[in-house]
């Protein structure tokens, strides 16, 4: 090794404990990859990019959004592909299907597996792809990129937080008796929670990977690239995950080198508010503000009629302030509602006049609501929101309502709970406190790990042996099925023993009895 290099190793580890992030050894090129991405997913991917391009890094985005950076290291790459575009999701008509979102995978993952790589700057990424140091994955949807990472390093951005399929896929297997996937409403308690917890976990992995998913994407991948290791092969070669989640915000699990917890890096300190928002929150008085957003794919304009005149009935009888992120044209607005297409969220949130958030229970915006401080009021839509929608209640961080059972007095009576009861602030706050007290930024660790697998060259000593085993060999089966083999045996030779015992001492004896 170089002496310049060692010098850079020391000086990560002796000034990274102390929070300070040491300048890199070199520029770094690194290729991030999220085609398939809400914009939500970008949301996290975006504060990683931007840190590691001020640290003078190169980075280029393989995306399905418009470009929207301004970082001159940062080069986007949007595909322009058609399919999974949120303008074209109705999260409240997919609530409604028994098969859910998952019936838009089945049709667009595949399709999107098909297509990209006949997108001449994908294909020029692709062909271009080992003279980057590192490849950044977005580990939900994207199965599709796996022949960018054949033998090249990389580490994956899990959006969503710990997802036990990945976890599984680095060595860490999680216990179904407490630790849950993402899509689970309920957290288990039960023997009977626990039993359908095991078969949720086992079919969500089996459904995706390898029956309806993985394998559609496999057949579009196999007859492009017939040369390359199937997707869930190369998959296993990855050396680093950063997750989405932090201990304080979320359900402690146990983590292995390779599992980095990142969550809320995109949570920032306020900015300035426009004139318009200043004036319309600090005149609302001792009252406060409420602030109602859908987030980003469940748009305002694709609500029922039913639900959004419920709000409005409600917000009209409030003597609050309601800011309303509301895509489109409402009528018959009460005069205490203001609506807009956008508003700068965490601005927003951290507004000391700002009382209570309602949203659908996004893992970012919970994240912003908790760094802000501000109790919420949940109204999950689909995917993991129901989980976070239990987990606010849980924590008394606000309250938890489904849309089918929504009545005006049900609004009116949880808001009004959570703006007068001061044990929902207090919670919040205690919350915040943990989430912010920690050693460095989310930010910088995120940084830290992805070049620390660049200046170990794929950093081979954080994998775990066990993402090298078969089921077979992780769950012991065969040693199992030797052991109850061998008690088997154990079992017979006993027996045939005792009975040969047996024969020698009572049968000898009923013998003479007879011939008396």
């Amino acid at each position: 090794m170089k002496v310049a290099t060692l010098c850079v190793l020391v000086a990560a580890l002796t000034q990274g404990a102390l929070g300070v992030l040491s300048p890199p050894e070199r520029s770094y090129k690194i290729l991030m990859l999220l085609p398939v991405s809400s914009k939500s997913h970008r949301n996290v991917f975006m504060p990683i990019a931007e840190a590691l391009a001020d640290r003078g890094h190169k980075v280029v985005m393989l995306t399905n959004h418009p470009k929207s950076s301004k970082h001159p290291n940062i080069f986007e790459v949007p595909h322009g592909l058609p399919q999974f575009r949120e303008e074209n999701m109705n999260m409240f008509e997919m609530r409604k299907s028994p098969g859910g979102t998952f019936n838009m995978f089945t049709t667009a993952l595949p399709a999107i597996a098909r297509d990209m790589y006949k997108v001449k700057a994908v294909k020029d990424l692709y062909d271009k792809r080992k003279d980057f140091d590192l490849i950044v994955v977005n580990h939900m949807f994207n199965e599709m990129v796996y022949p960018f990472v054949h033998e090249v390093p990389f580490i994956s951005v899990a959006t969503p937080g710990m997802d036990p399929r990945q976890s599984a896929v680095l060595g860490n297997v999680l216990n179904p008796a407490c630790d849950s996937t993402y899509l689970i409403d309920f957290i288990p308690s039960s023997a009977w929670h626990r039993f359908l917890n095991t078969i949720k976990l086992i079919g969500h992995s089996v459904y995706w990977r390898h029956w309806a998913i993985v394998p559609l994407i496999q057949k579009e991948i196999s007859a492009q690239f017939p040369e390359l290791p199937p997707l869930l092969d190369l998959e296993r070669n990855m050396s680093l995950a950063l997750l989405n989640s932090h201990f304080t915000i979320s359900k402690t699990v146990p983590l292995l080198p390779s599992q980095v917890e990142v969550g809320a890096m995109h949570c920032r300190p306020a900015n300035p508010l426009p004139q318009e928002l200043e004036s319309w929150i600090t005149g609302a008085g001792a009252e406060g503000v409420i602030y109602f957003s859908l987030g980003s794919v469940a748009r305002g304009n694709s609500m029922p009629v039913q639900y959004r005149n419920l709000f409005l009935q409600a917000f009209r009888r409030l003597p609050q302030r309601v800011i309303w992120k509301y895509e489109g044209e409402l009528e018959d607005v009460p005069d205490n509602v203001m609506i807009s297409k956008w508003l700068p969220q965490q601005d927003i949130l951290a507004h000391d006049n700002v009382k209570v958030f309602i949203t659908h229970g996004g893992l970012l915006s919970l994240q912003e609501s908790i760094y802000h401080a501000t109790p919420l009021l949940a109204l999950p839509i689909f995917g993991d929101q129901p989980k976070n929608g239990l987990f606010v209640r849980d924590s008394g961080l606000g309250h938890f309502l489904v849309w089918e059972e929504l009545t005006e007095n049900l609004i009116m009576n949880a808001l009004t709970d959570i703006i007068s009861d001061p044990k929902y602030k207090e919670n919040v706050m205690k919350m915040s406190a943990g989430l912010r007290d920690q050693l460095i930024s989310p930010k910088e660790l995120a940084v830290f790990w992805t070049e620390y697998v660049i200046r170990h060259r794929g950093a081979p000593q954080l994998r775990s042996p066990a993402a090298q085993l078969s089921w077979v060999e992780f769950l012991m089966l065969d040693v199992l099925l030797l052991l109850h083999l061998a008690l088997l045996v154990l079992y017979f030779t006993l027996r045939r023993v005792l009975r040969a015992i047996s024969a020698k001492i009572f049968g000898s004896g009923g013998s003479k009895k007879k011939k008396d």
